[in-house]
């Protein structure tokens, strides 16, 4: 099948041709005729398969037929989860509109918001946004909806996880109820089907590959290591290997930050990408790394969605995440557009639970390969972790006889104090003490003996 045959323009097709592209892949054929024929569409497709075209060729086609965009007025609306994967689809629908008299704009949040409400002002066509900035221009009056025709969720697995579902409801709450709407995801969850069930009509389902697999020509391998030696066994990969371009992943912004500075103390030119840093900081660092300016490019999951590369050579979890799904979009993005790629795993012991949900999620064993040198001390094993021996249980306490109350260990003086003796009372001995006196005033009778003592 040829991109001709799904029904595209002569002016899409010219776009595409010069973006090097000769047949569709699988989710664009099978999502580009429904969209063209105006149903709502839910596709499962995961990063890589070219699901961002499968979605914008149709909508531009449909655009290009319509009238034209009033101001402050939106016709098709992408919701993208992070600033990365908005821009990287704000690309997309420039270059696929080159030649179509079409406007175009992206908004997100950590830049200035009046430029982004004086290019709303004529109106665009196509507008890409993450929700909360979104929210915040339309609270300013700066965008409107009521020549909407068109609704993408574009990763909306993601976004539910990033908890933006209250600002997707809001949303919701201010576009026409007439609109066709796509949703792109790459897992049907529950919590998706739920979310679907408020977003779209009726409507088409299509897969671009099997549920929660991943690239069959991705090469993923293993290293067990114990968890300290991790930053000293990814520095010797990069340079034994000779990488020139290795994406890692870190659970955190901290550990992203300090492997980072690790990295750089074995002159590796290394940078970080996560939240907390500024959208300028961010886009000169993905700048950096595309143009092989710096060596490996440490993320965190949130800020590595919409990461798009040419031939990614080596993805590298230095930590597993903790949502196993999380594992397939990770590795995906190498592997692209027909390319062999490598996924290279760092496991400690302590990440034995997420180790056994990503395998069970791919429904296979993950190959292991020990590093000479890096031998973890408690070896990671097929599928689970080595049962590590439980703790013997302490023997509780005898209890104390020198009238502390329970649950206070007694004395533990190698030498009773001057002018005392330490007497143990029987278990069930009387004592001369009445049953109702306070322990305190007990101890005070001890004490005032004990200085009679010392004053003879």
């Amino acid at each position: 099948m040829t991109f001709a045959e799904l029904g595209l323009s002569p002016e899409l097709l010219k776009a595409i041709a010069e973006q090097g592209y000769n047949t569709p892949s699988p989710i664009q054929a099978q999502a580009i005729p429904h969209i063209l024929a105006g149903r709502d569409v839910m596709a499962a497709a995961q990063t890589g398969t070219g699901k961002t075209a499968g979605f914008t060729l149709p909508i531009l086609q449909g655009l290009s037929q319509g009238d034209k965009v009033r101001a402050n007025q939106v016709r098709a609306l992408i919701l993208t989860p992070t600033r990365e994967l908005a821009a990287q689809v704000a690309d997309n629908v420039e270059h696929y509109a080159r030649h179509l008299p079409l406007t175009s704009t992206v908004v997100f949040g950590g830049v200035k918001i009046n430029p982004q409400m004086l290019r709303l002002r004529r109106g665009v066509d196509v507008l890409v946004a993450t929700p909360g900035r979104l929210l915040d221009l339309y609270q300013q009056n700066a965008v409107r909806f009521q020549q909407l025709e068109y609704l993408v969720l574009d990763e909306a697995d993601r976004m539910l996880d990033m908890g933006f579902i209250h600002d997707i409801r809001k949303i919701l709450a201010l576009l026409p109820a007439k609109r066709q709407n796509l949703l792109f995801s790459a897992t049907f969850s529950d919590d998706i089907k739920q979310l679907a069930s408020r977003v779209v009509n009726n409507p088409i389902e299509v897969s671009a590959t099997p549920a929660n697999t991943t690239v069959s020509r991705i090469e993923q391998l293993l290293h067990p290591v114990d968890k300290a030696a991790k930053p000293a066994l990814l520095a010797q990969l990069i340079q034994q290997n000779d990488w020139q371009q290795v994406l890692v992943f870190c659970r955190t912004k901290h550990g992203a930050n300090r492997l980072t500075k690790f990295l750089e103390s074995k002159k590796i030119r290394a940078a970080a990408i996560h939240g907390n840093k500024s959208q300028g900081a961010r886009t000169r660092a993905l700048d950096d790394f595309k143009q092989g300016a710096i060596r490996a490019l440490i993320a965190t999951d949130i800020a590595a969605r919409g990461i798009d590369i040419d031939l990614l050579p080596q993805v590298v979890n230095f930590e597993l995440p903790n949502v196993p799904e999380d594992y397939v979009h990770r590795i995906g993005r190498t592997g692209r557009a027909g390319a062999d790629g490598h996924a290279i795993s760092l496991v400690s012991a302590e990440e034995g639970k997420e180790l056994n949900a990503i395998e069970n999620l791919l429904g296979e064993h993950l190959p292991r390969s020990i590093i000479t040198g890096f031998e973890p001390s408690l070896e990671v094993m097929p599928s689970r972790l080595r049962a590590q021996p439980k703790k013997p249980k302490k023997p509780k306490a005898a209890k104390a006889t020198t009238g502390r109350t329970e649950g206070h260990p007694p004395r533990t003086d190698s030498k009773p104090r001057q002018g005392q003796q330490r007497t143990a009372k029987p278990a069930h001995s009387t004592s001369s003490t009445p049953a109702n006196q306070p322990r305190r005033s007990q101890r005070r009778s001890t004490a005032n003996a004990s200085s009679n003592n010392q004053s003879h």
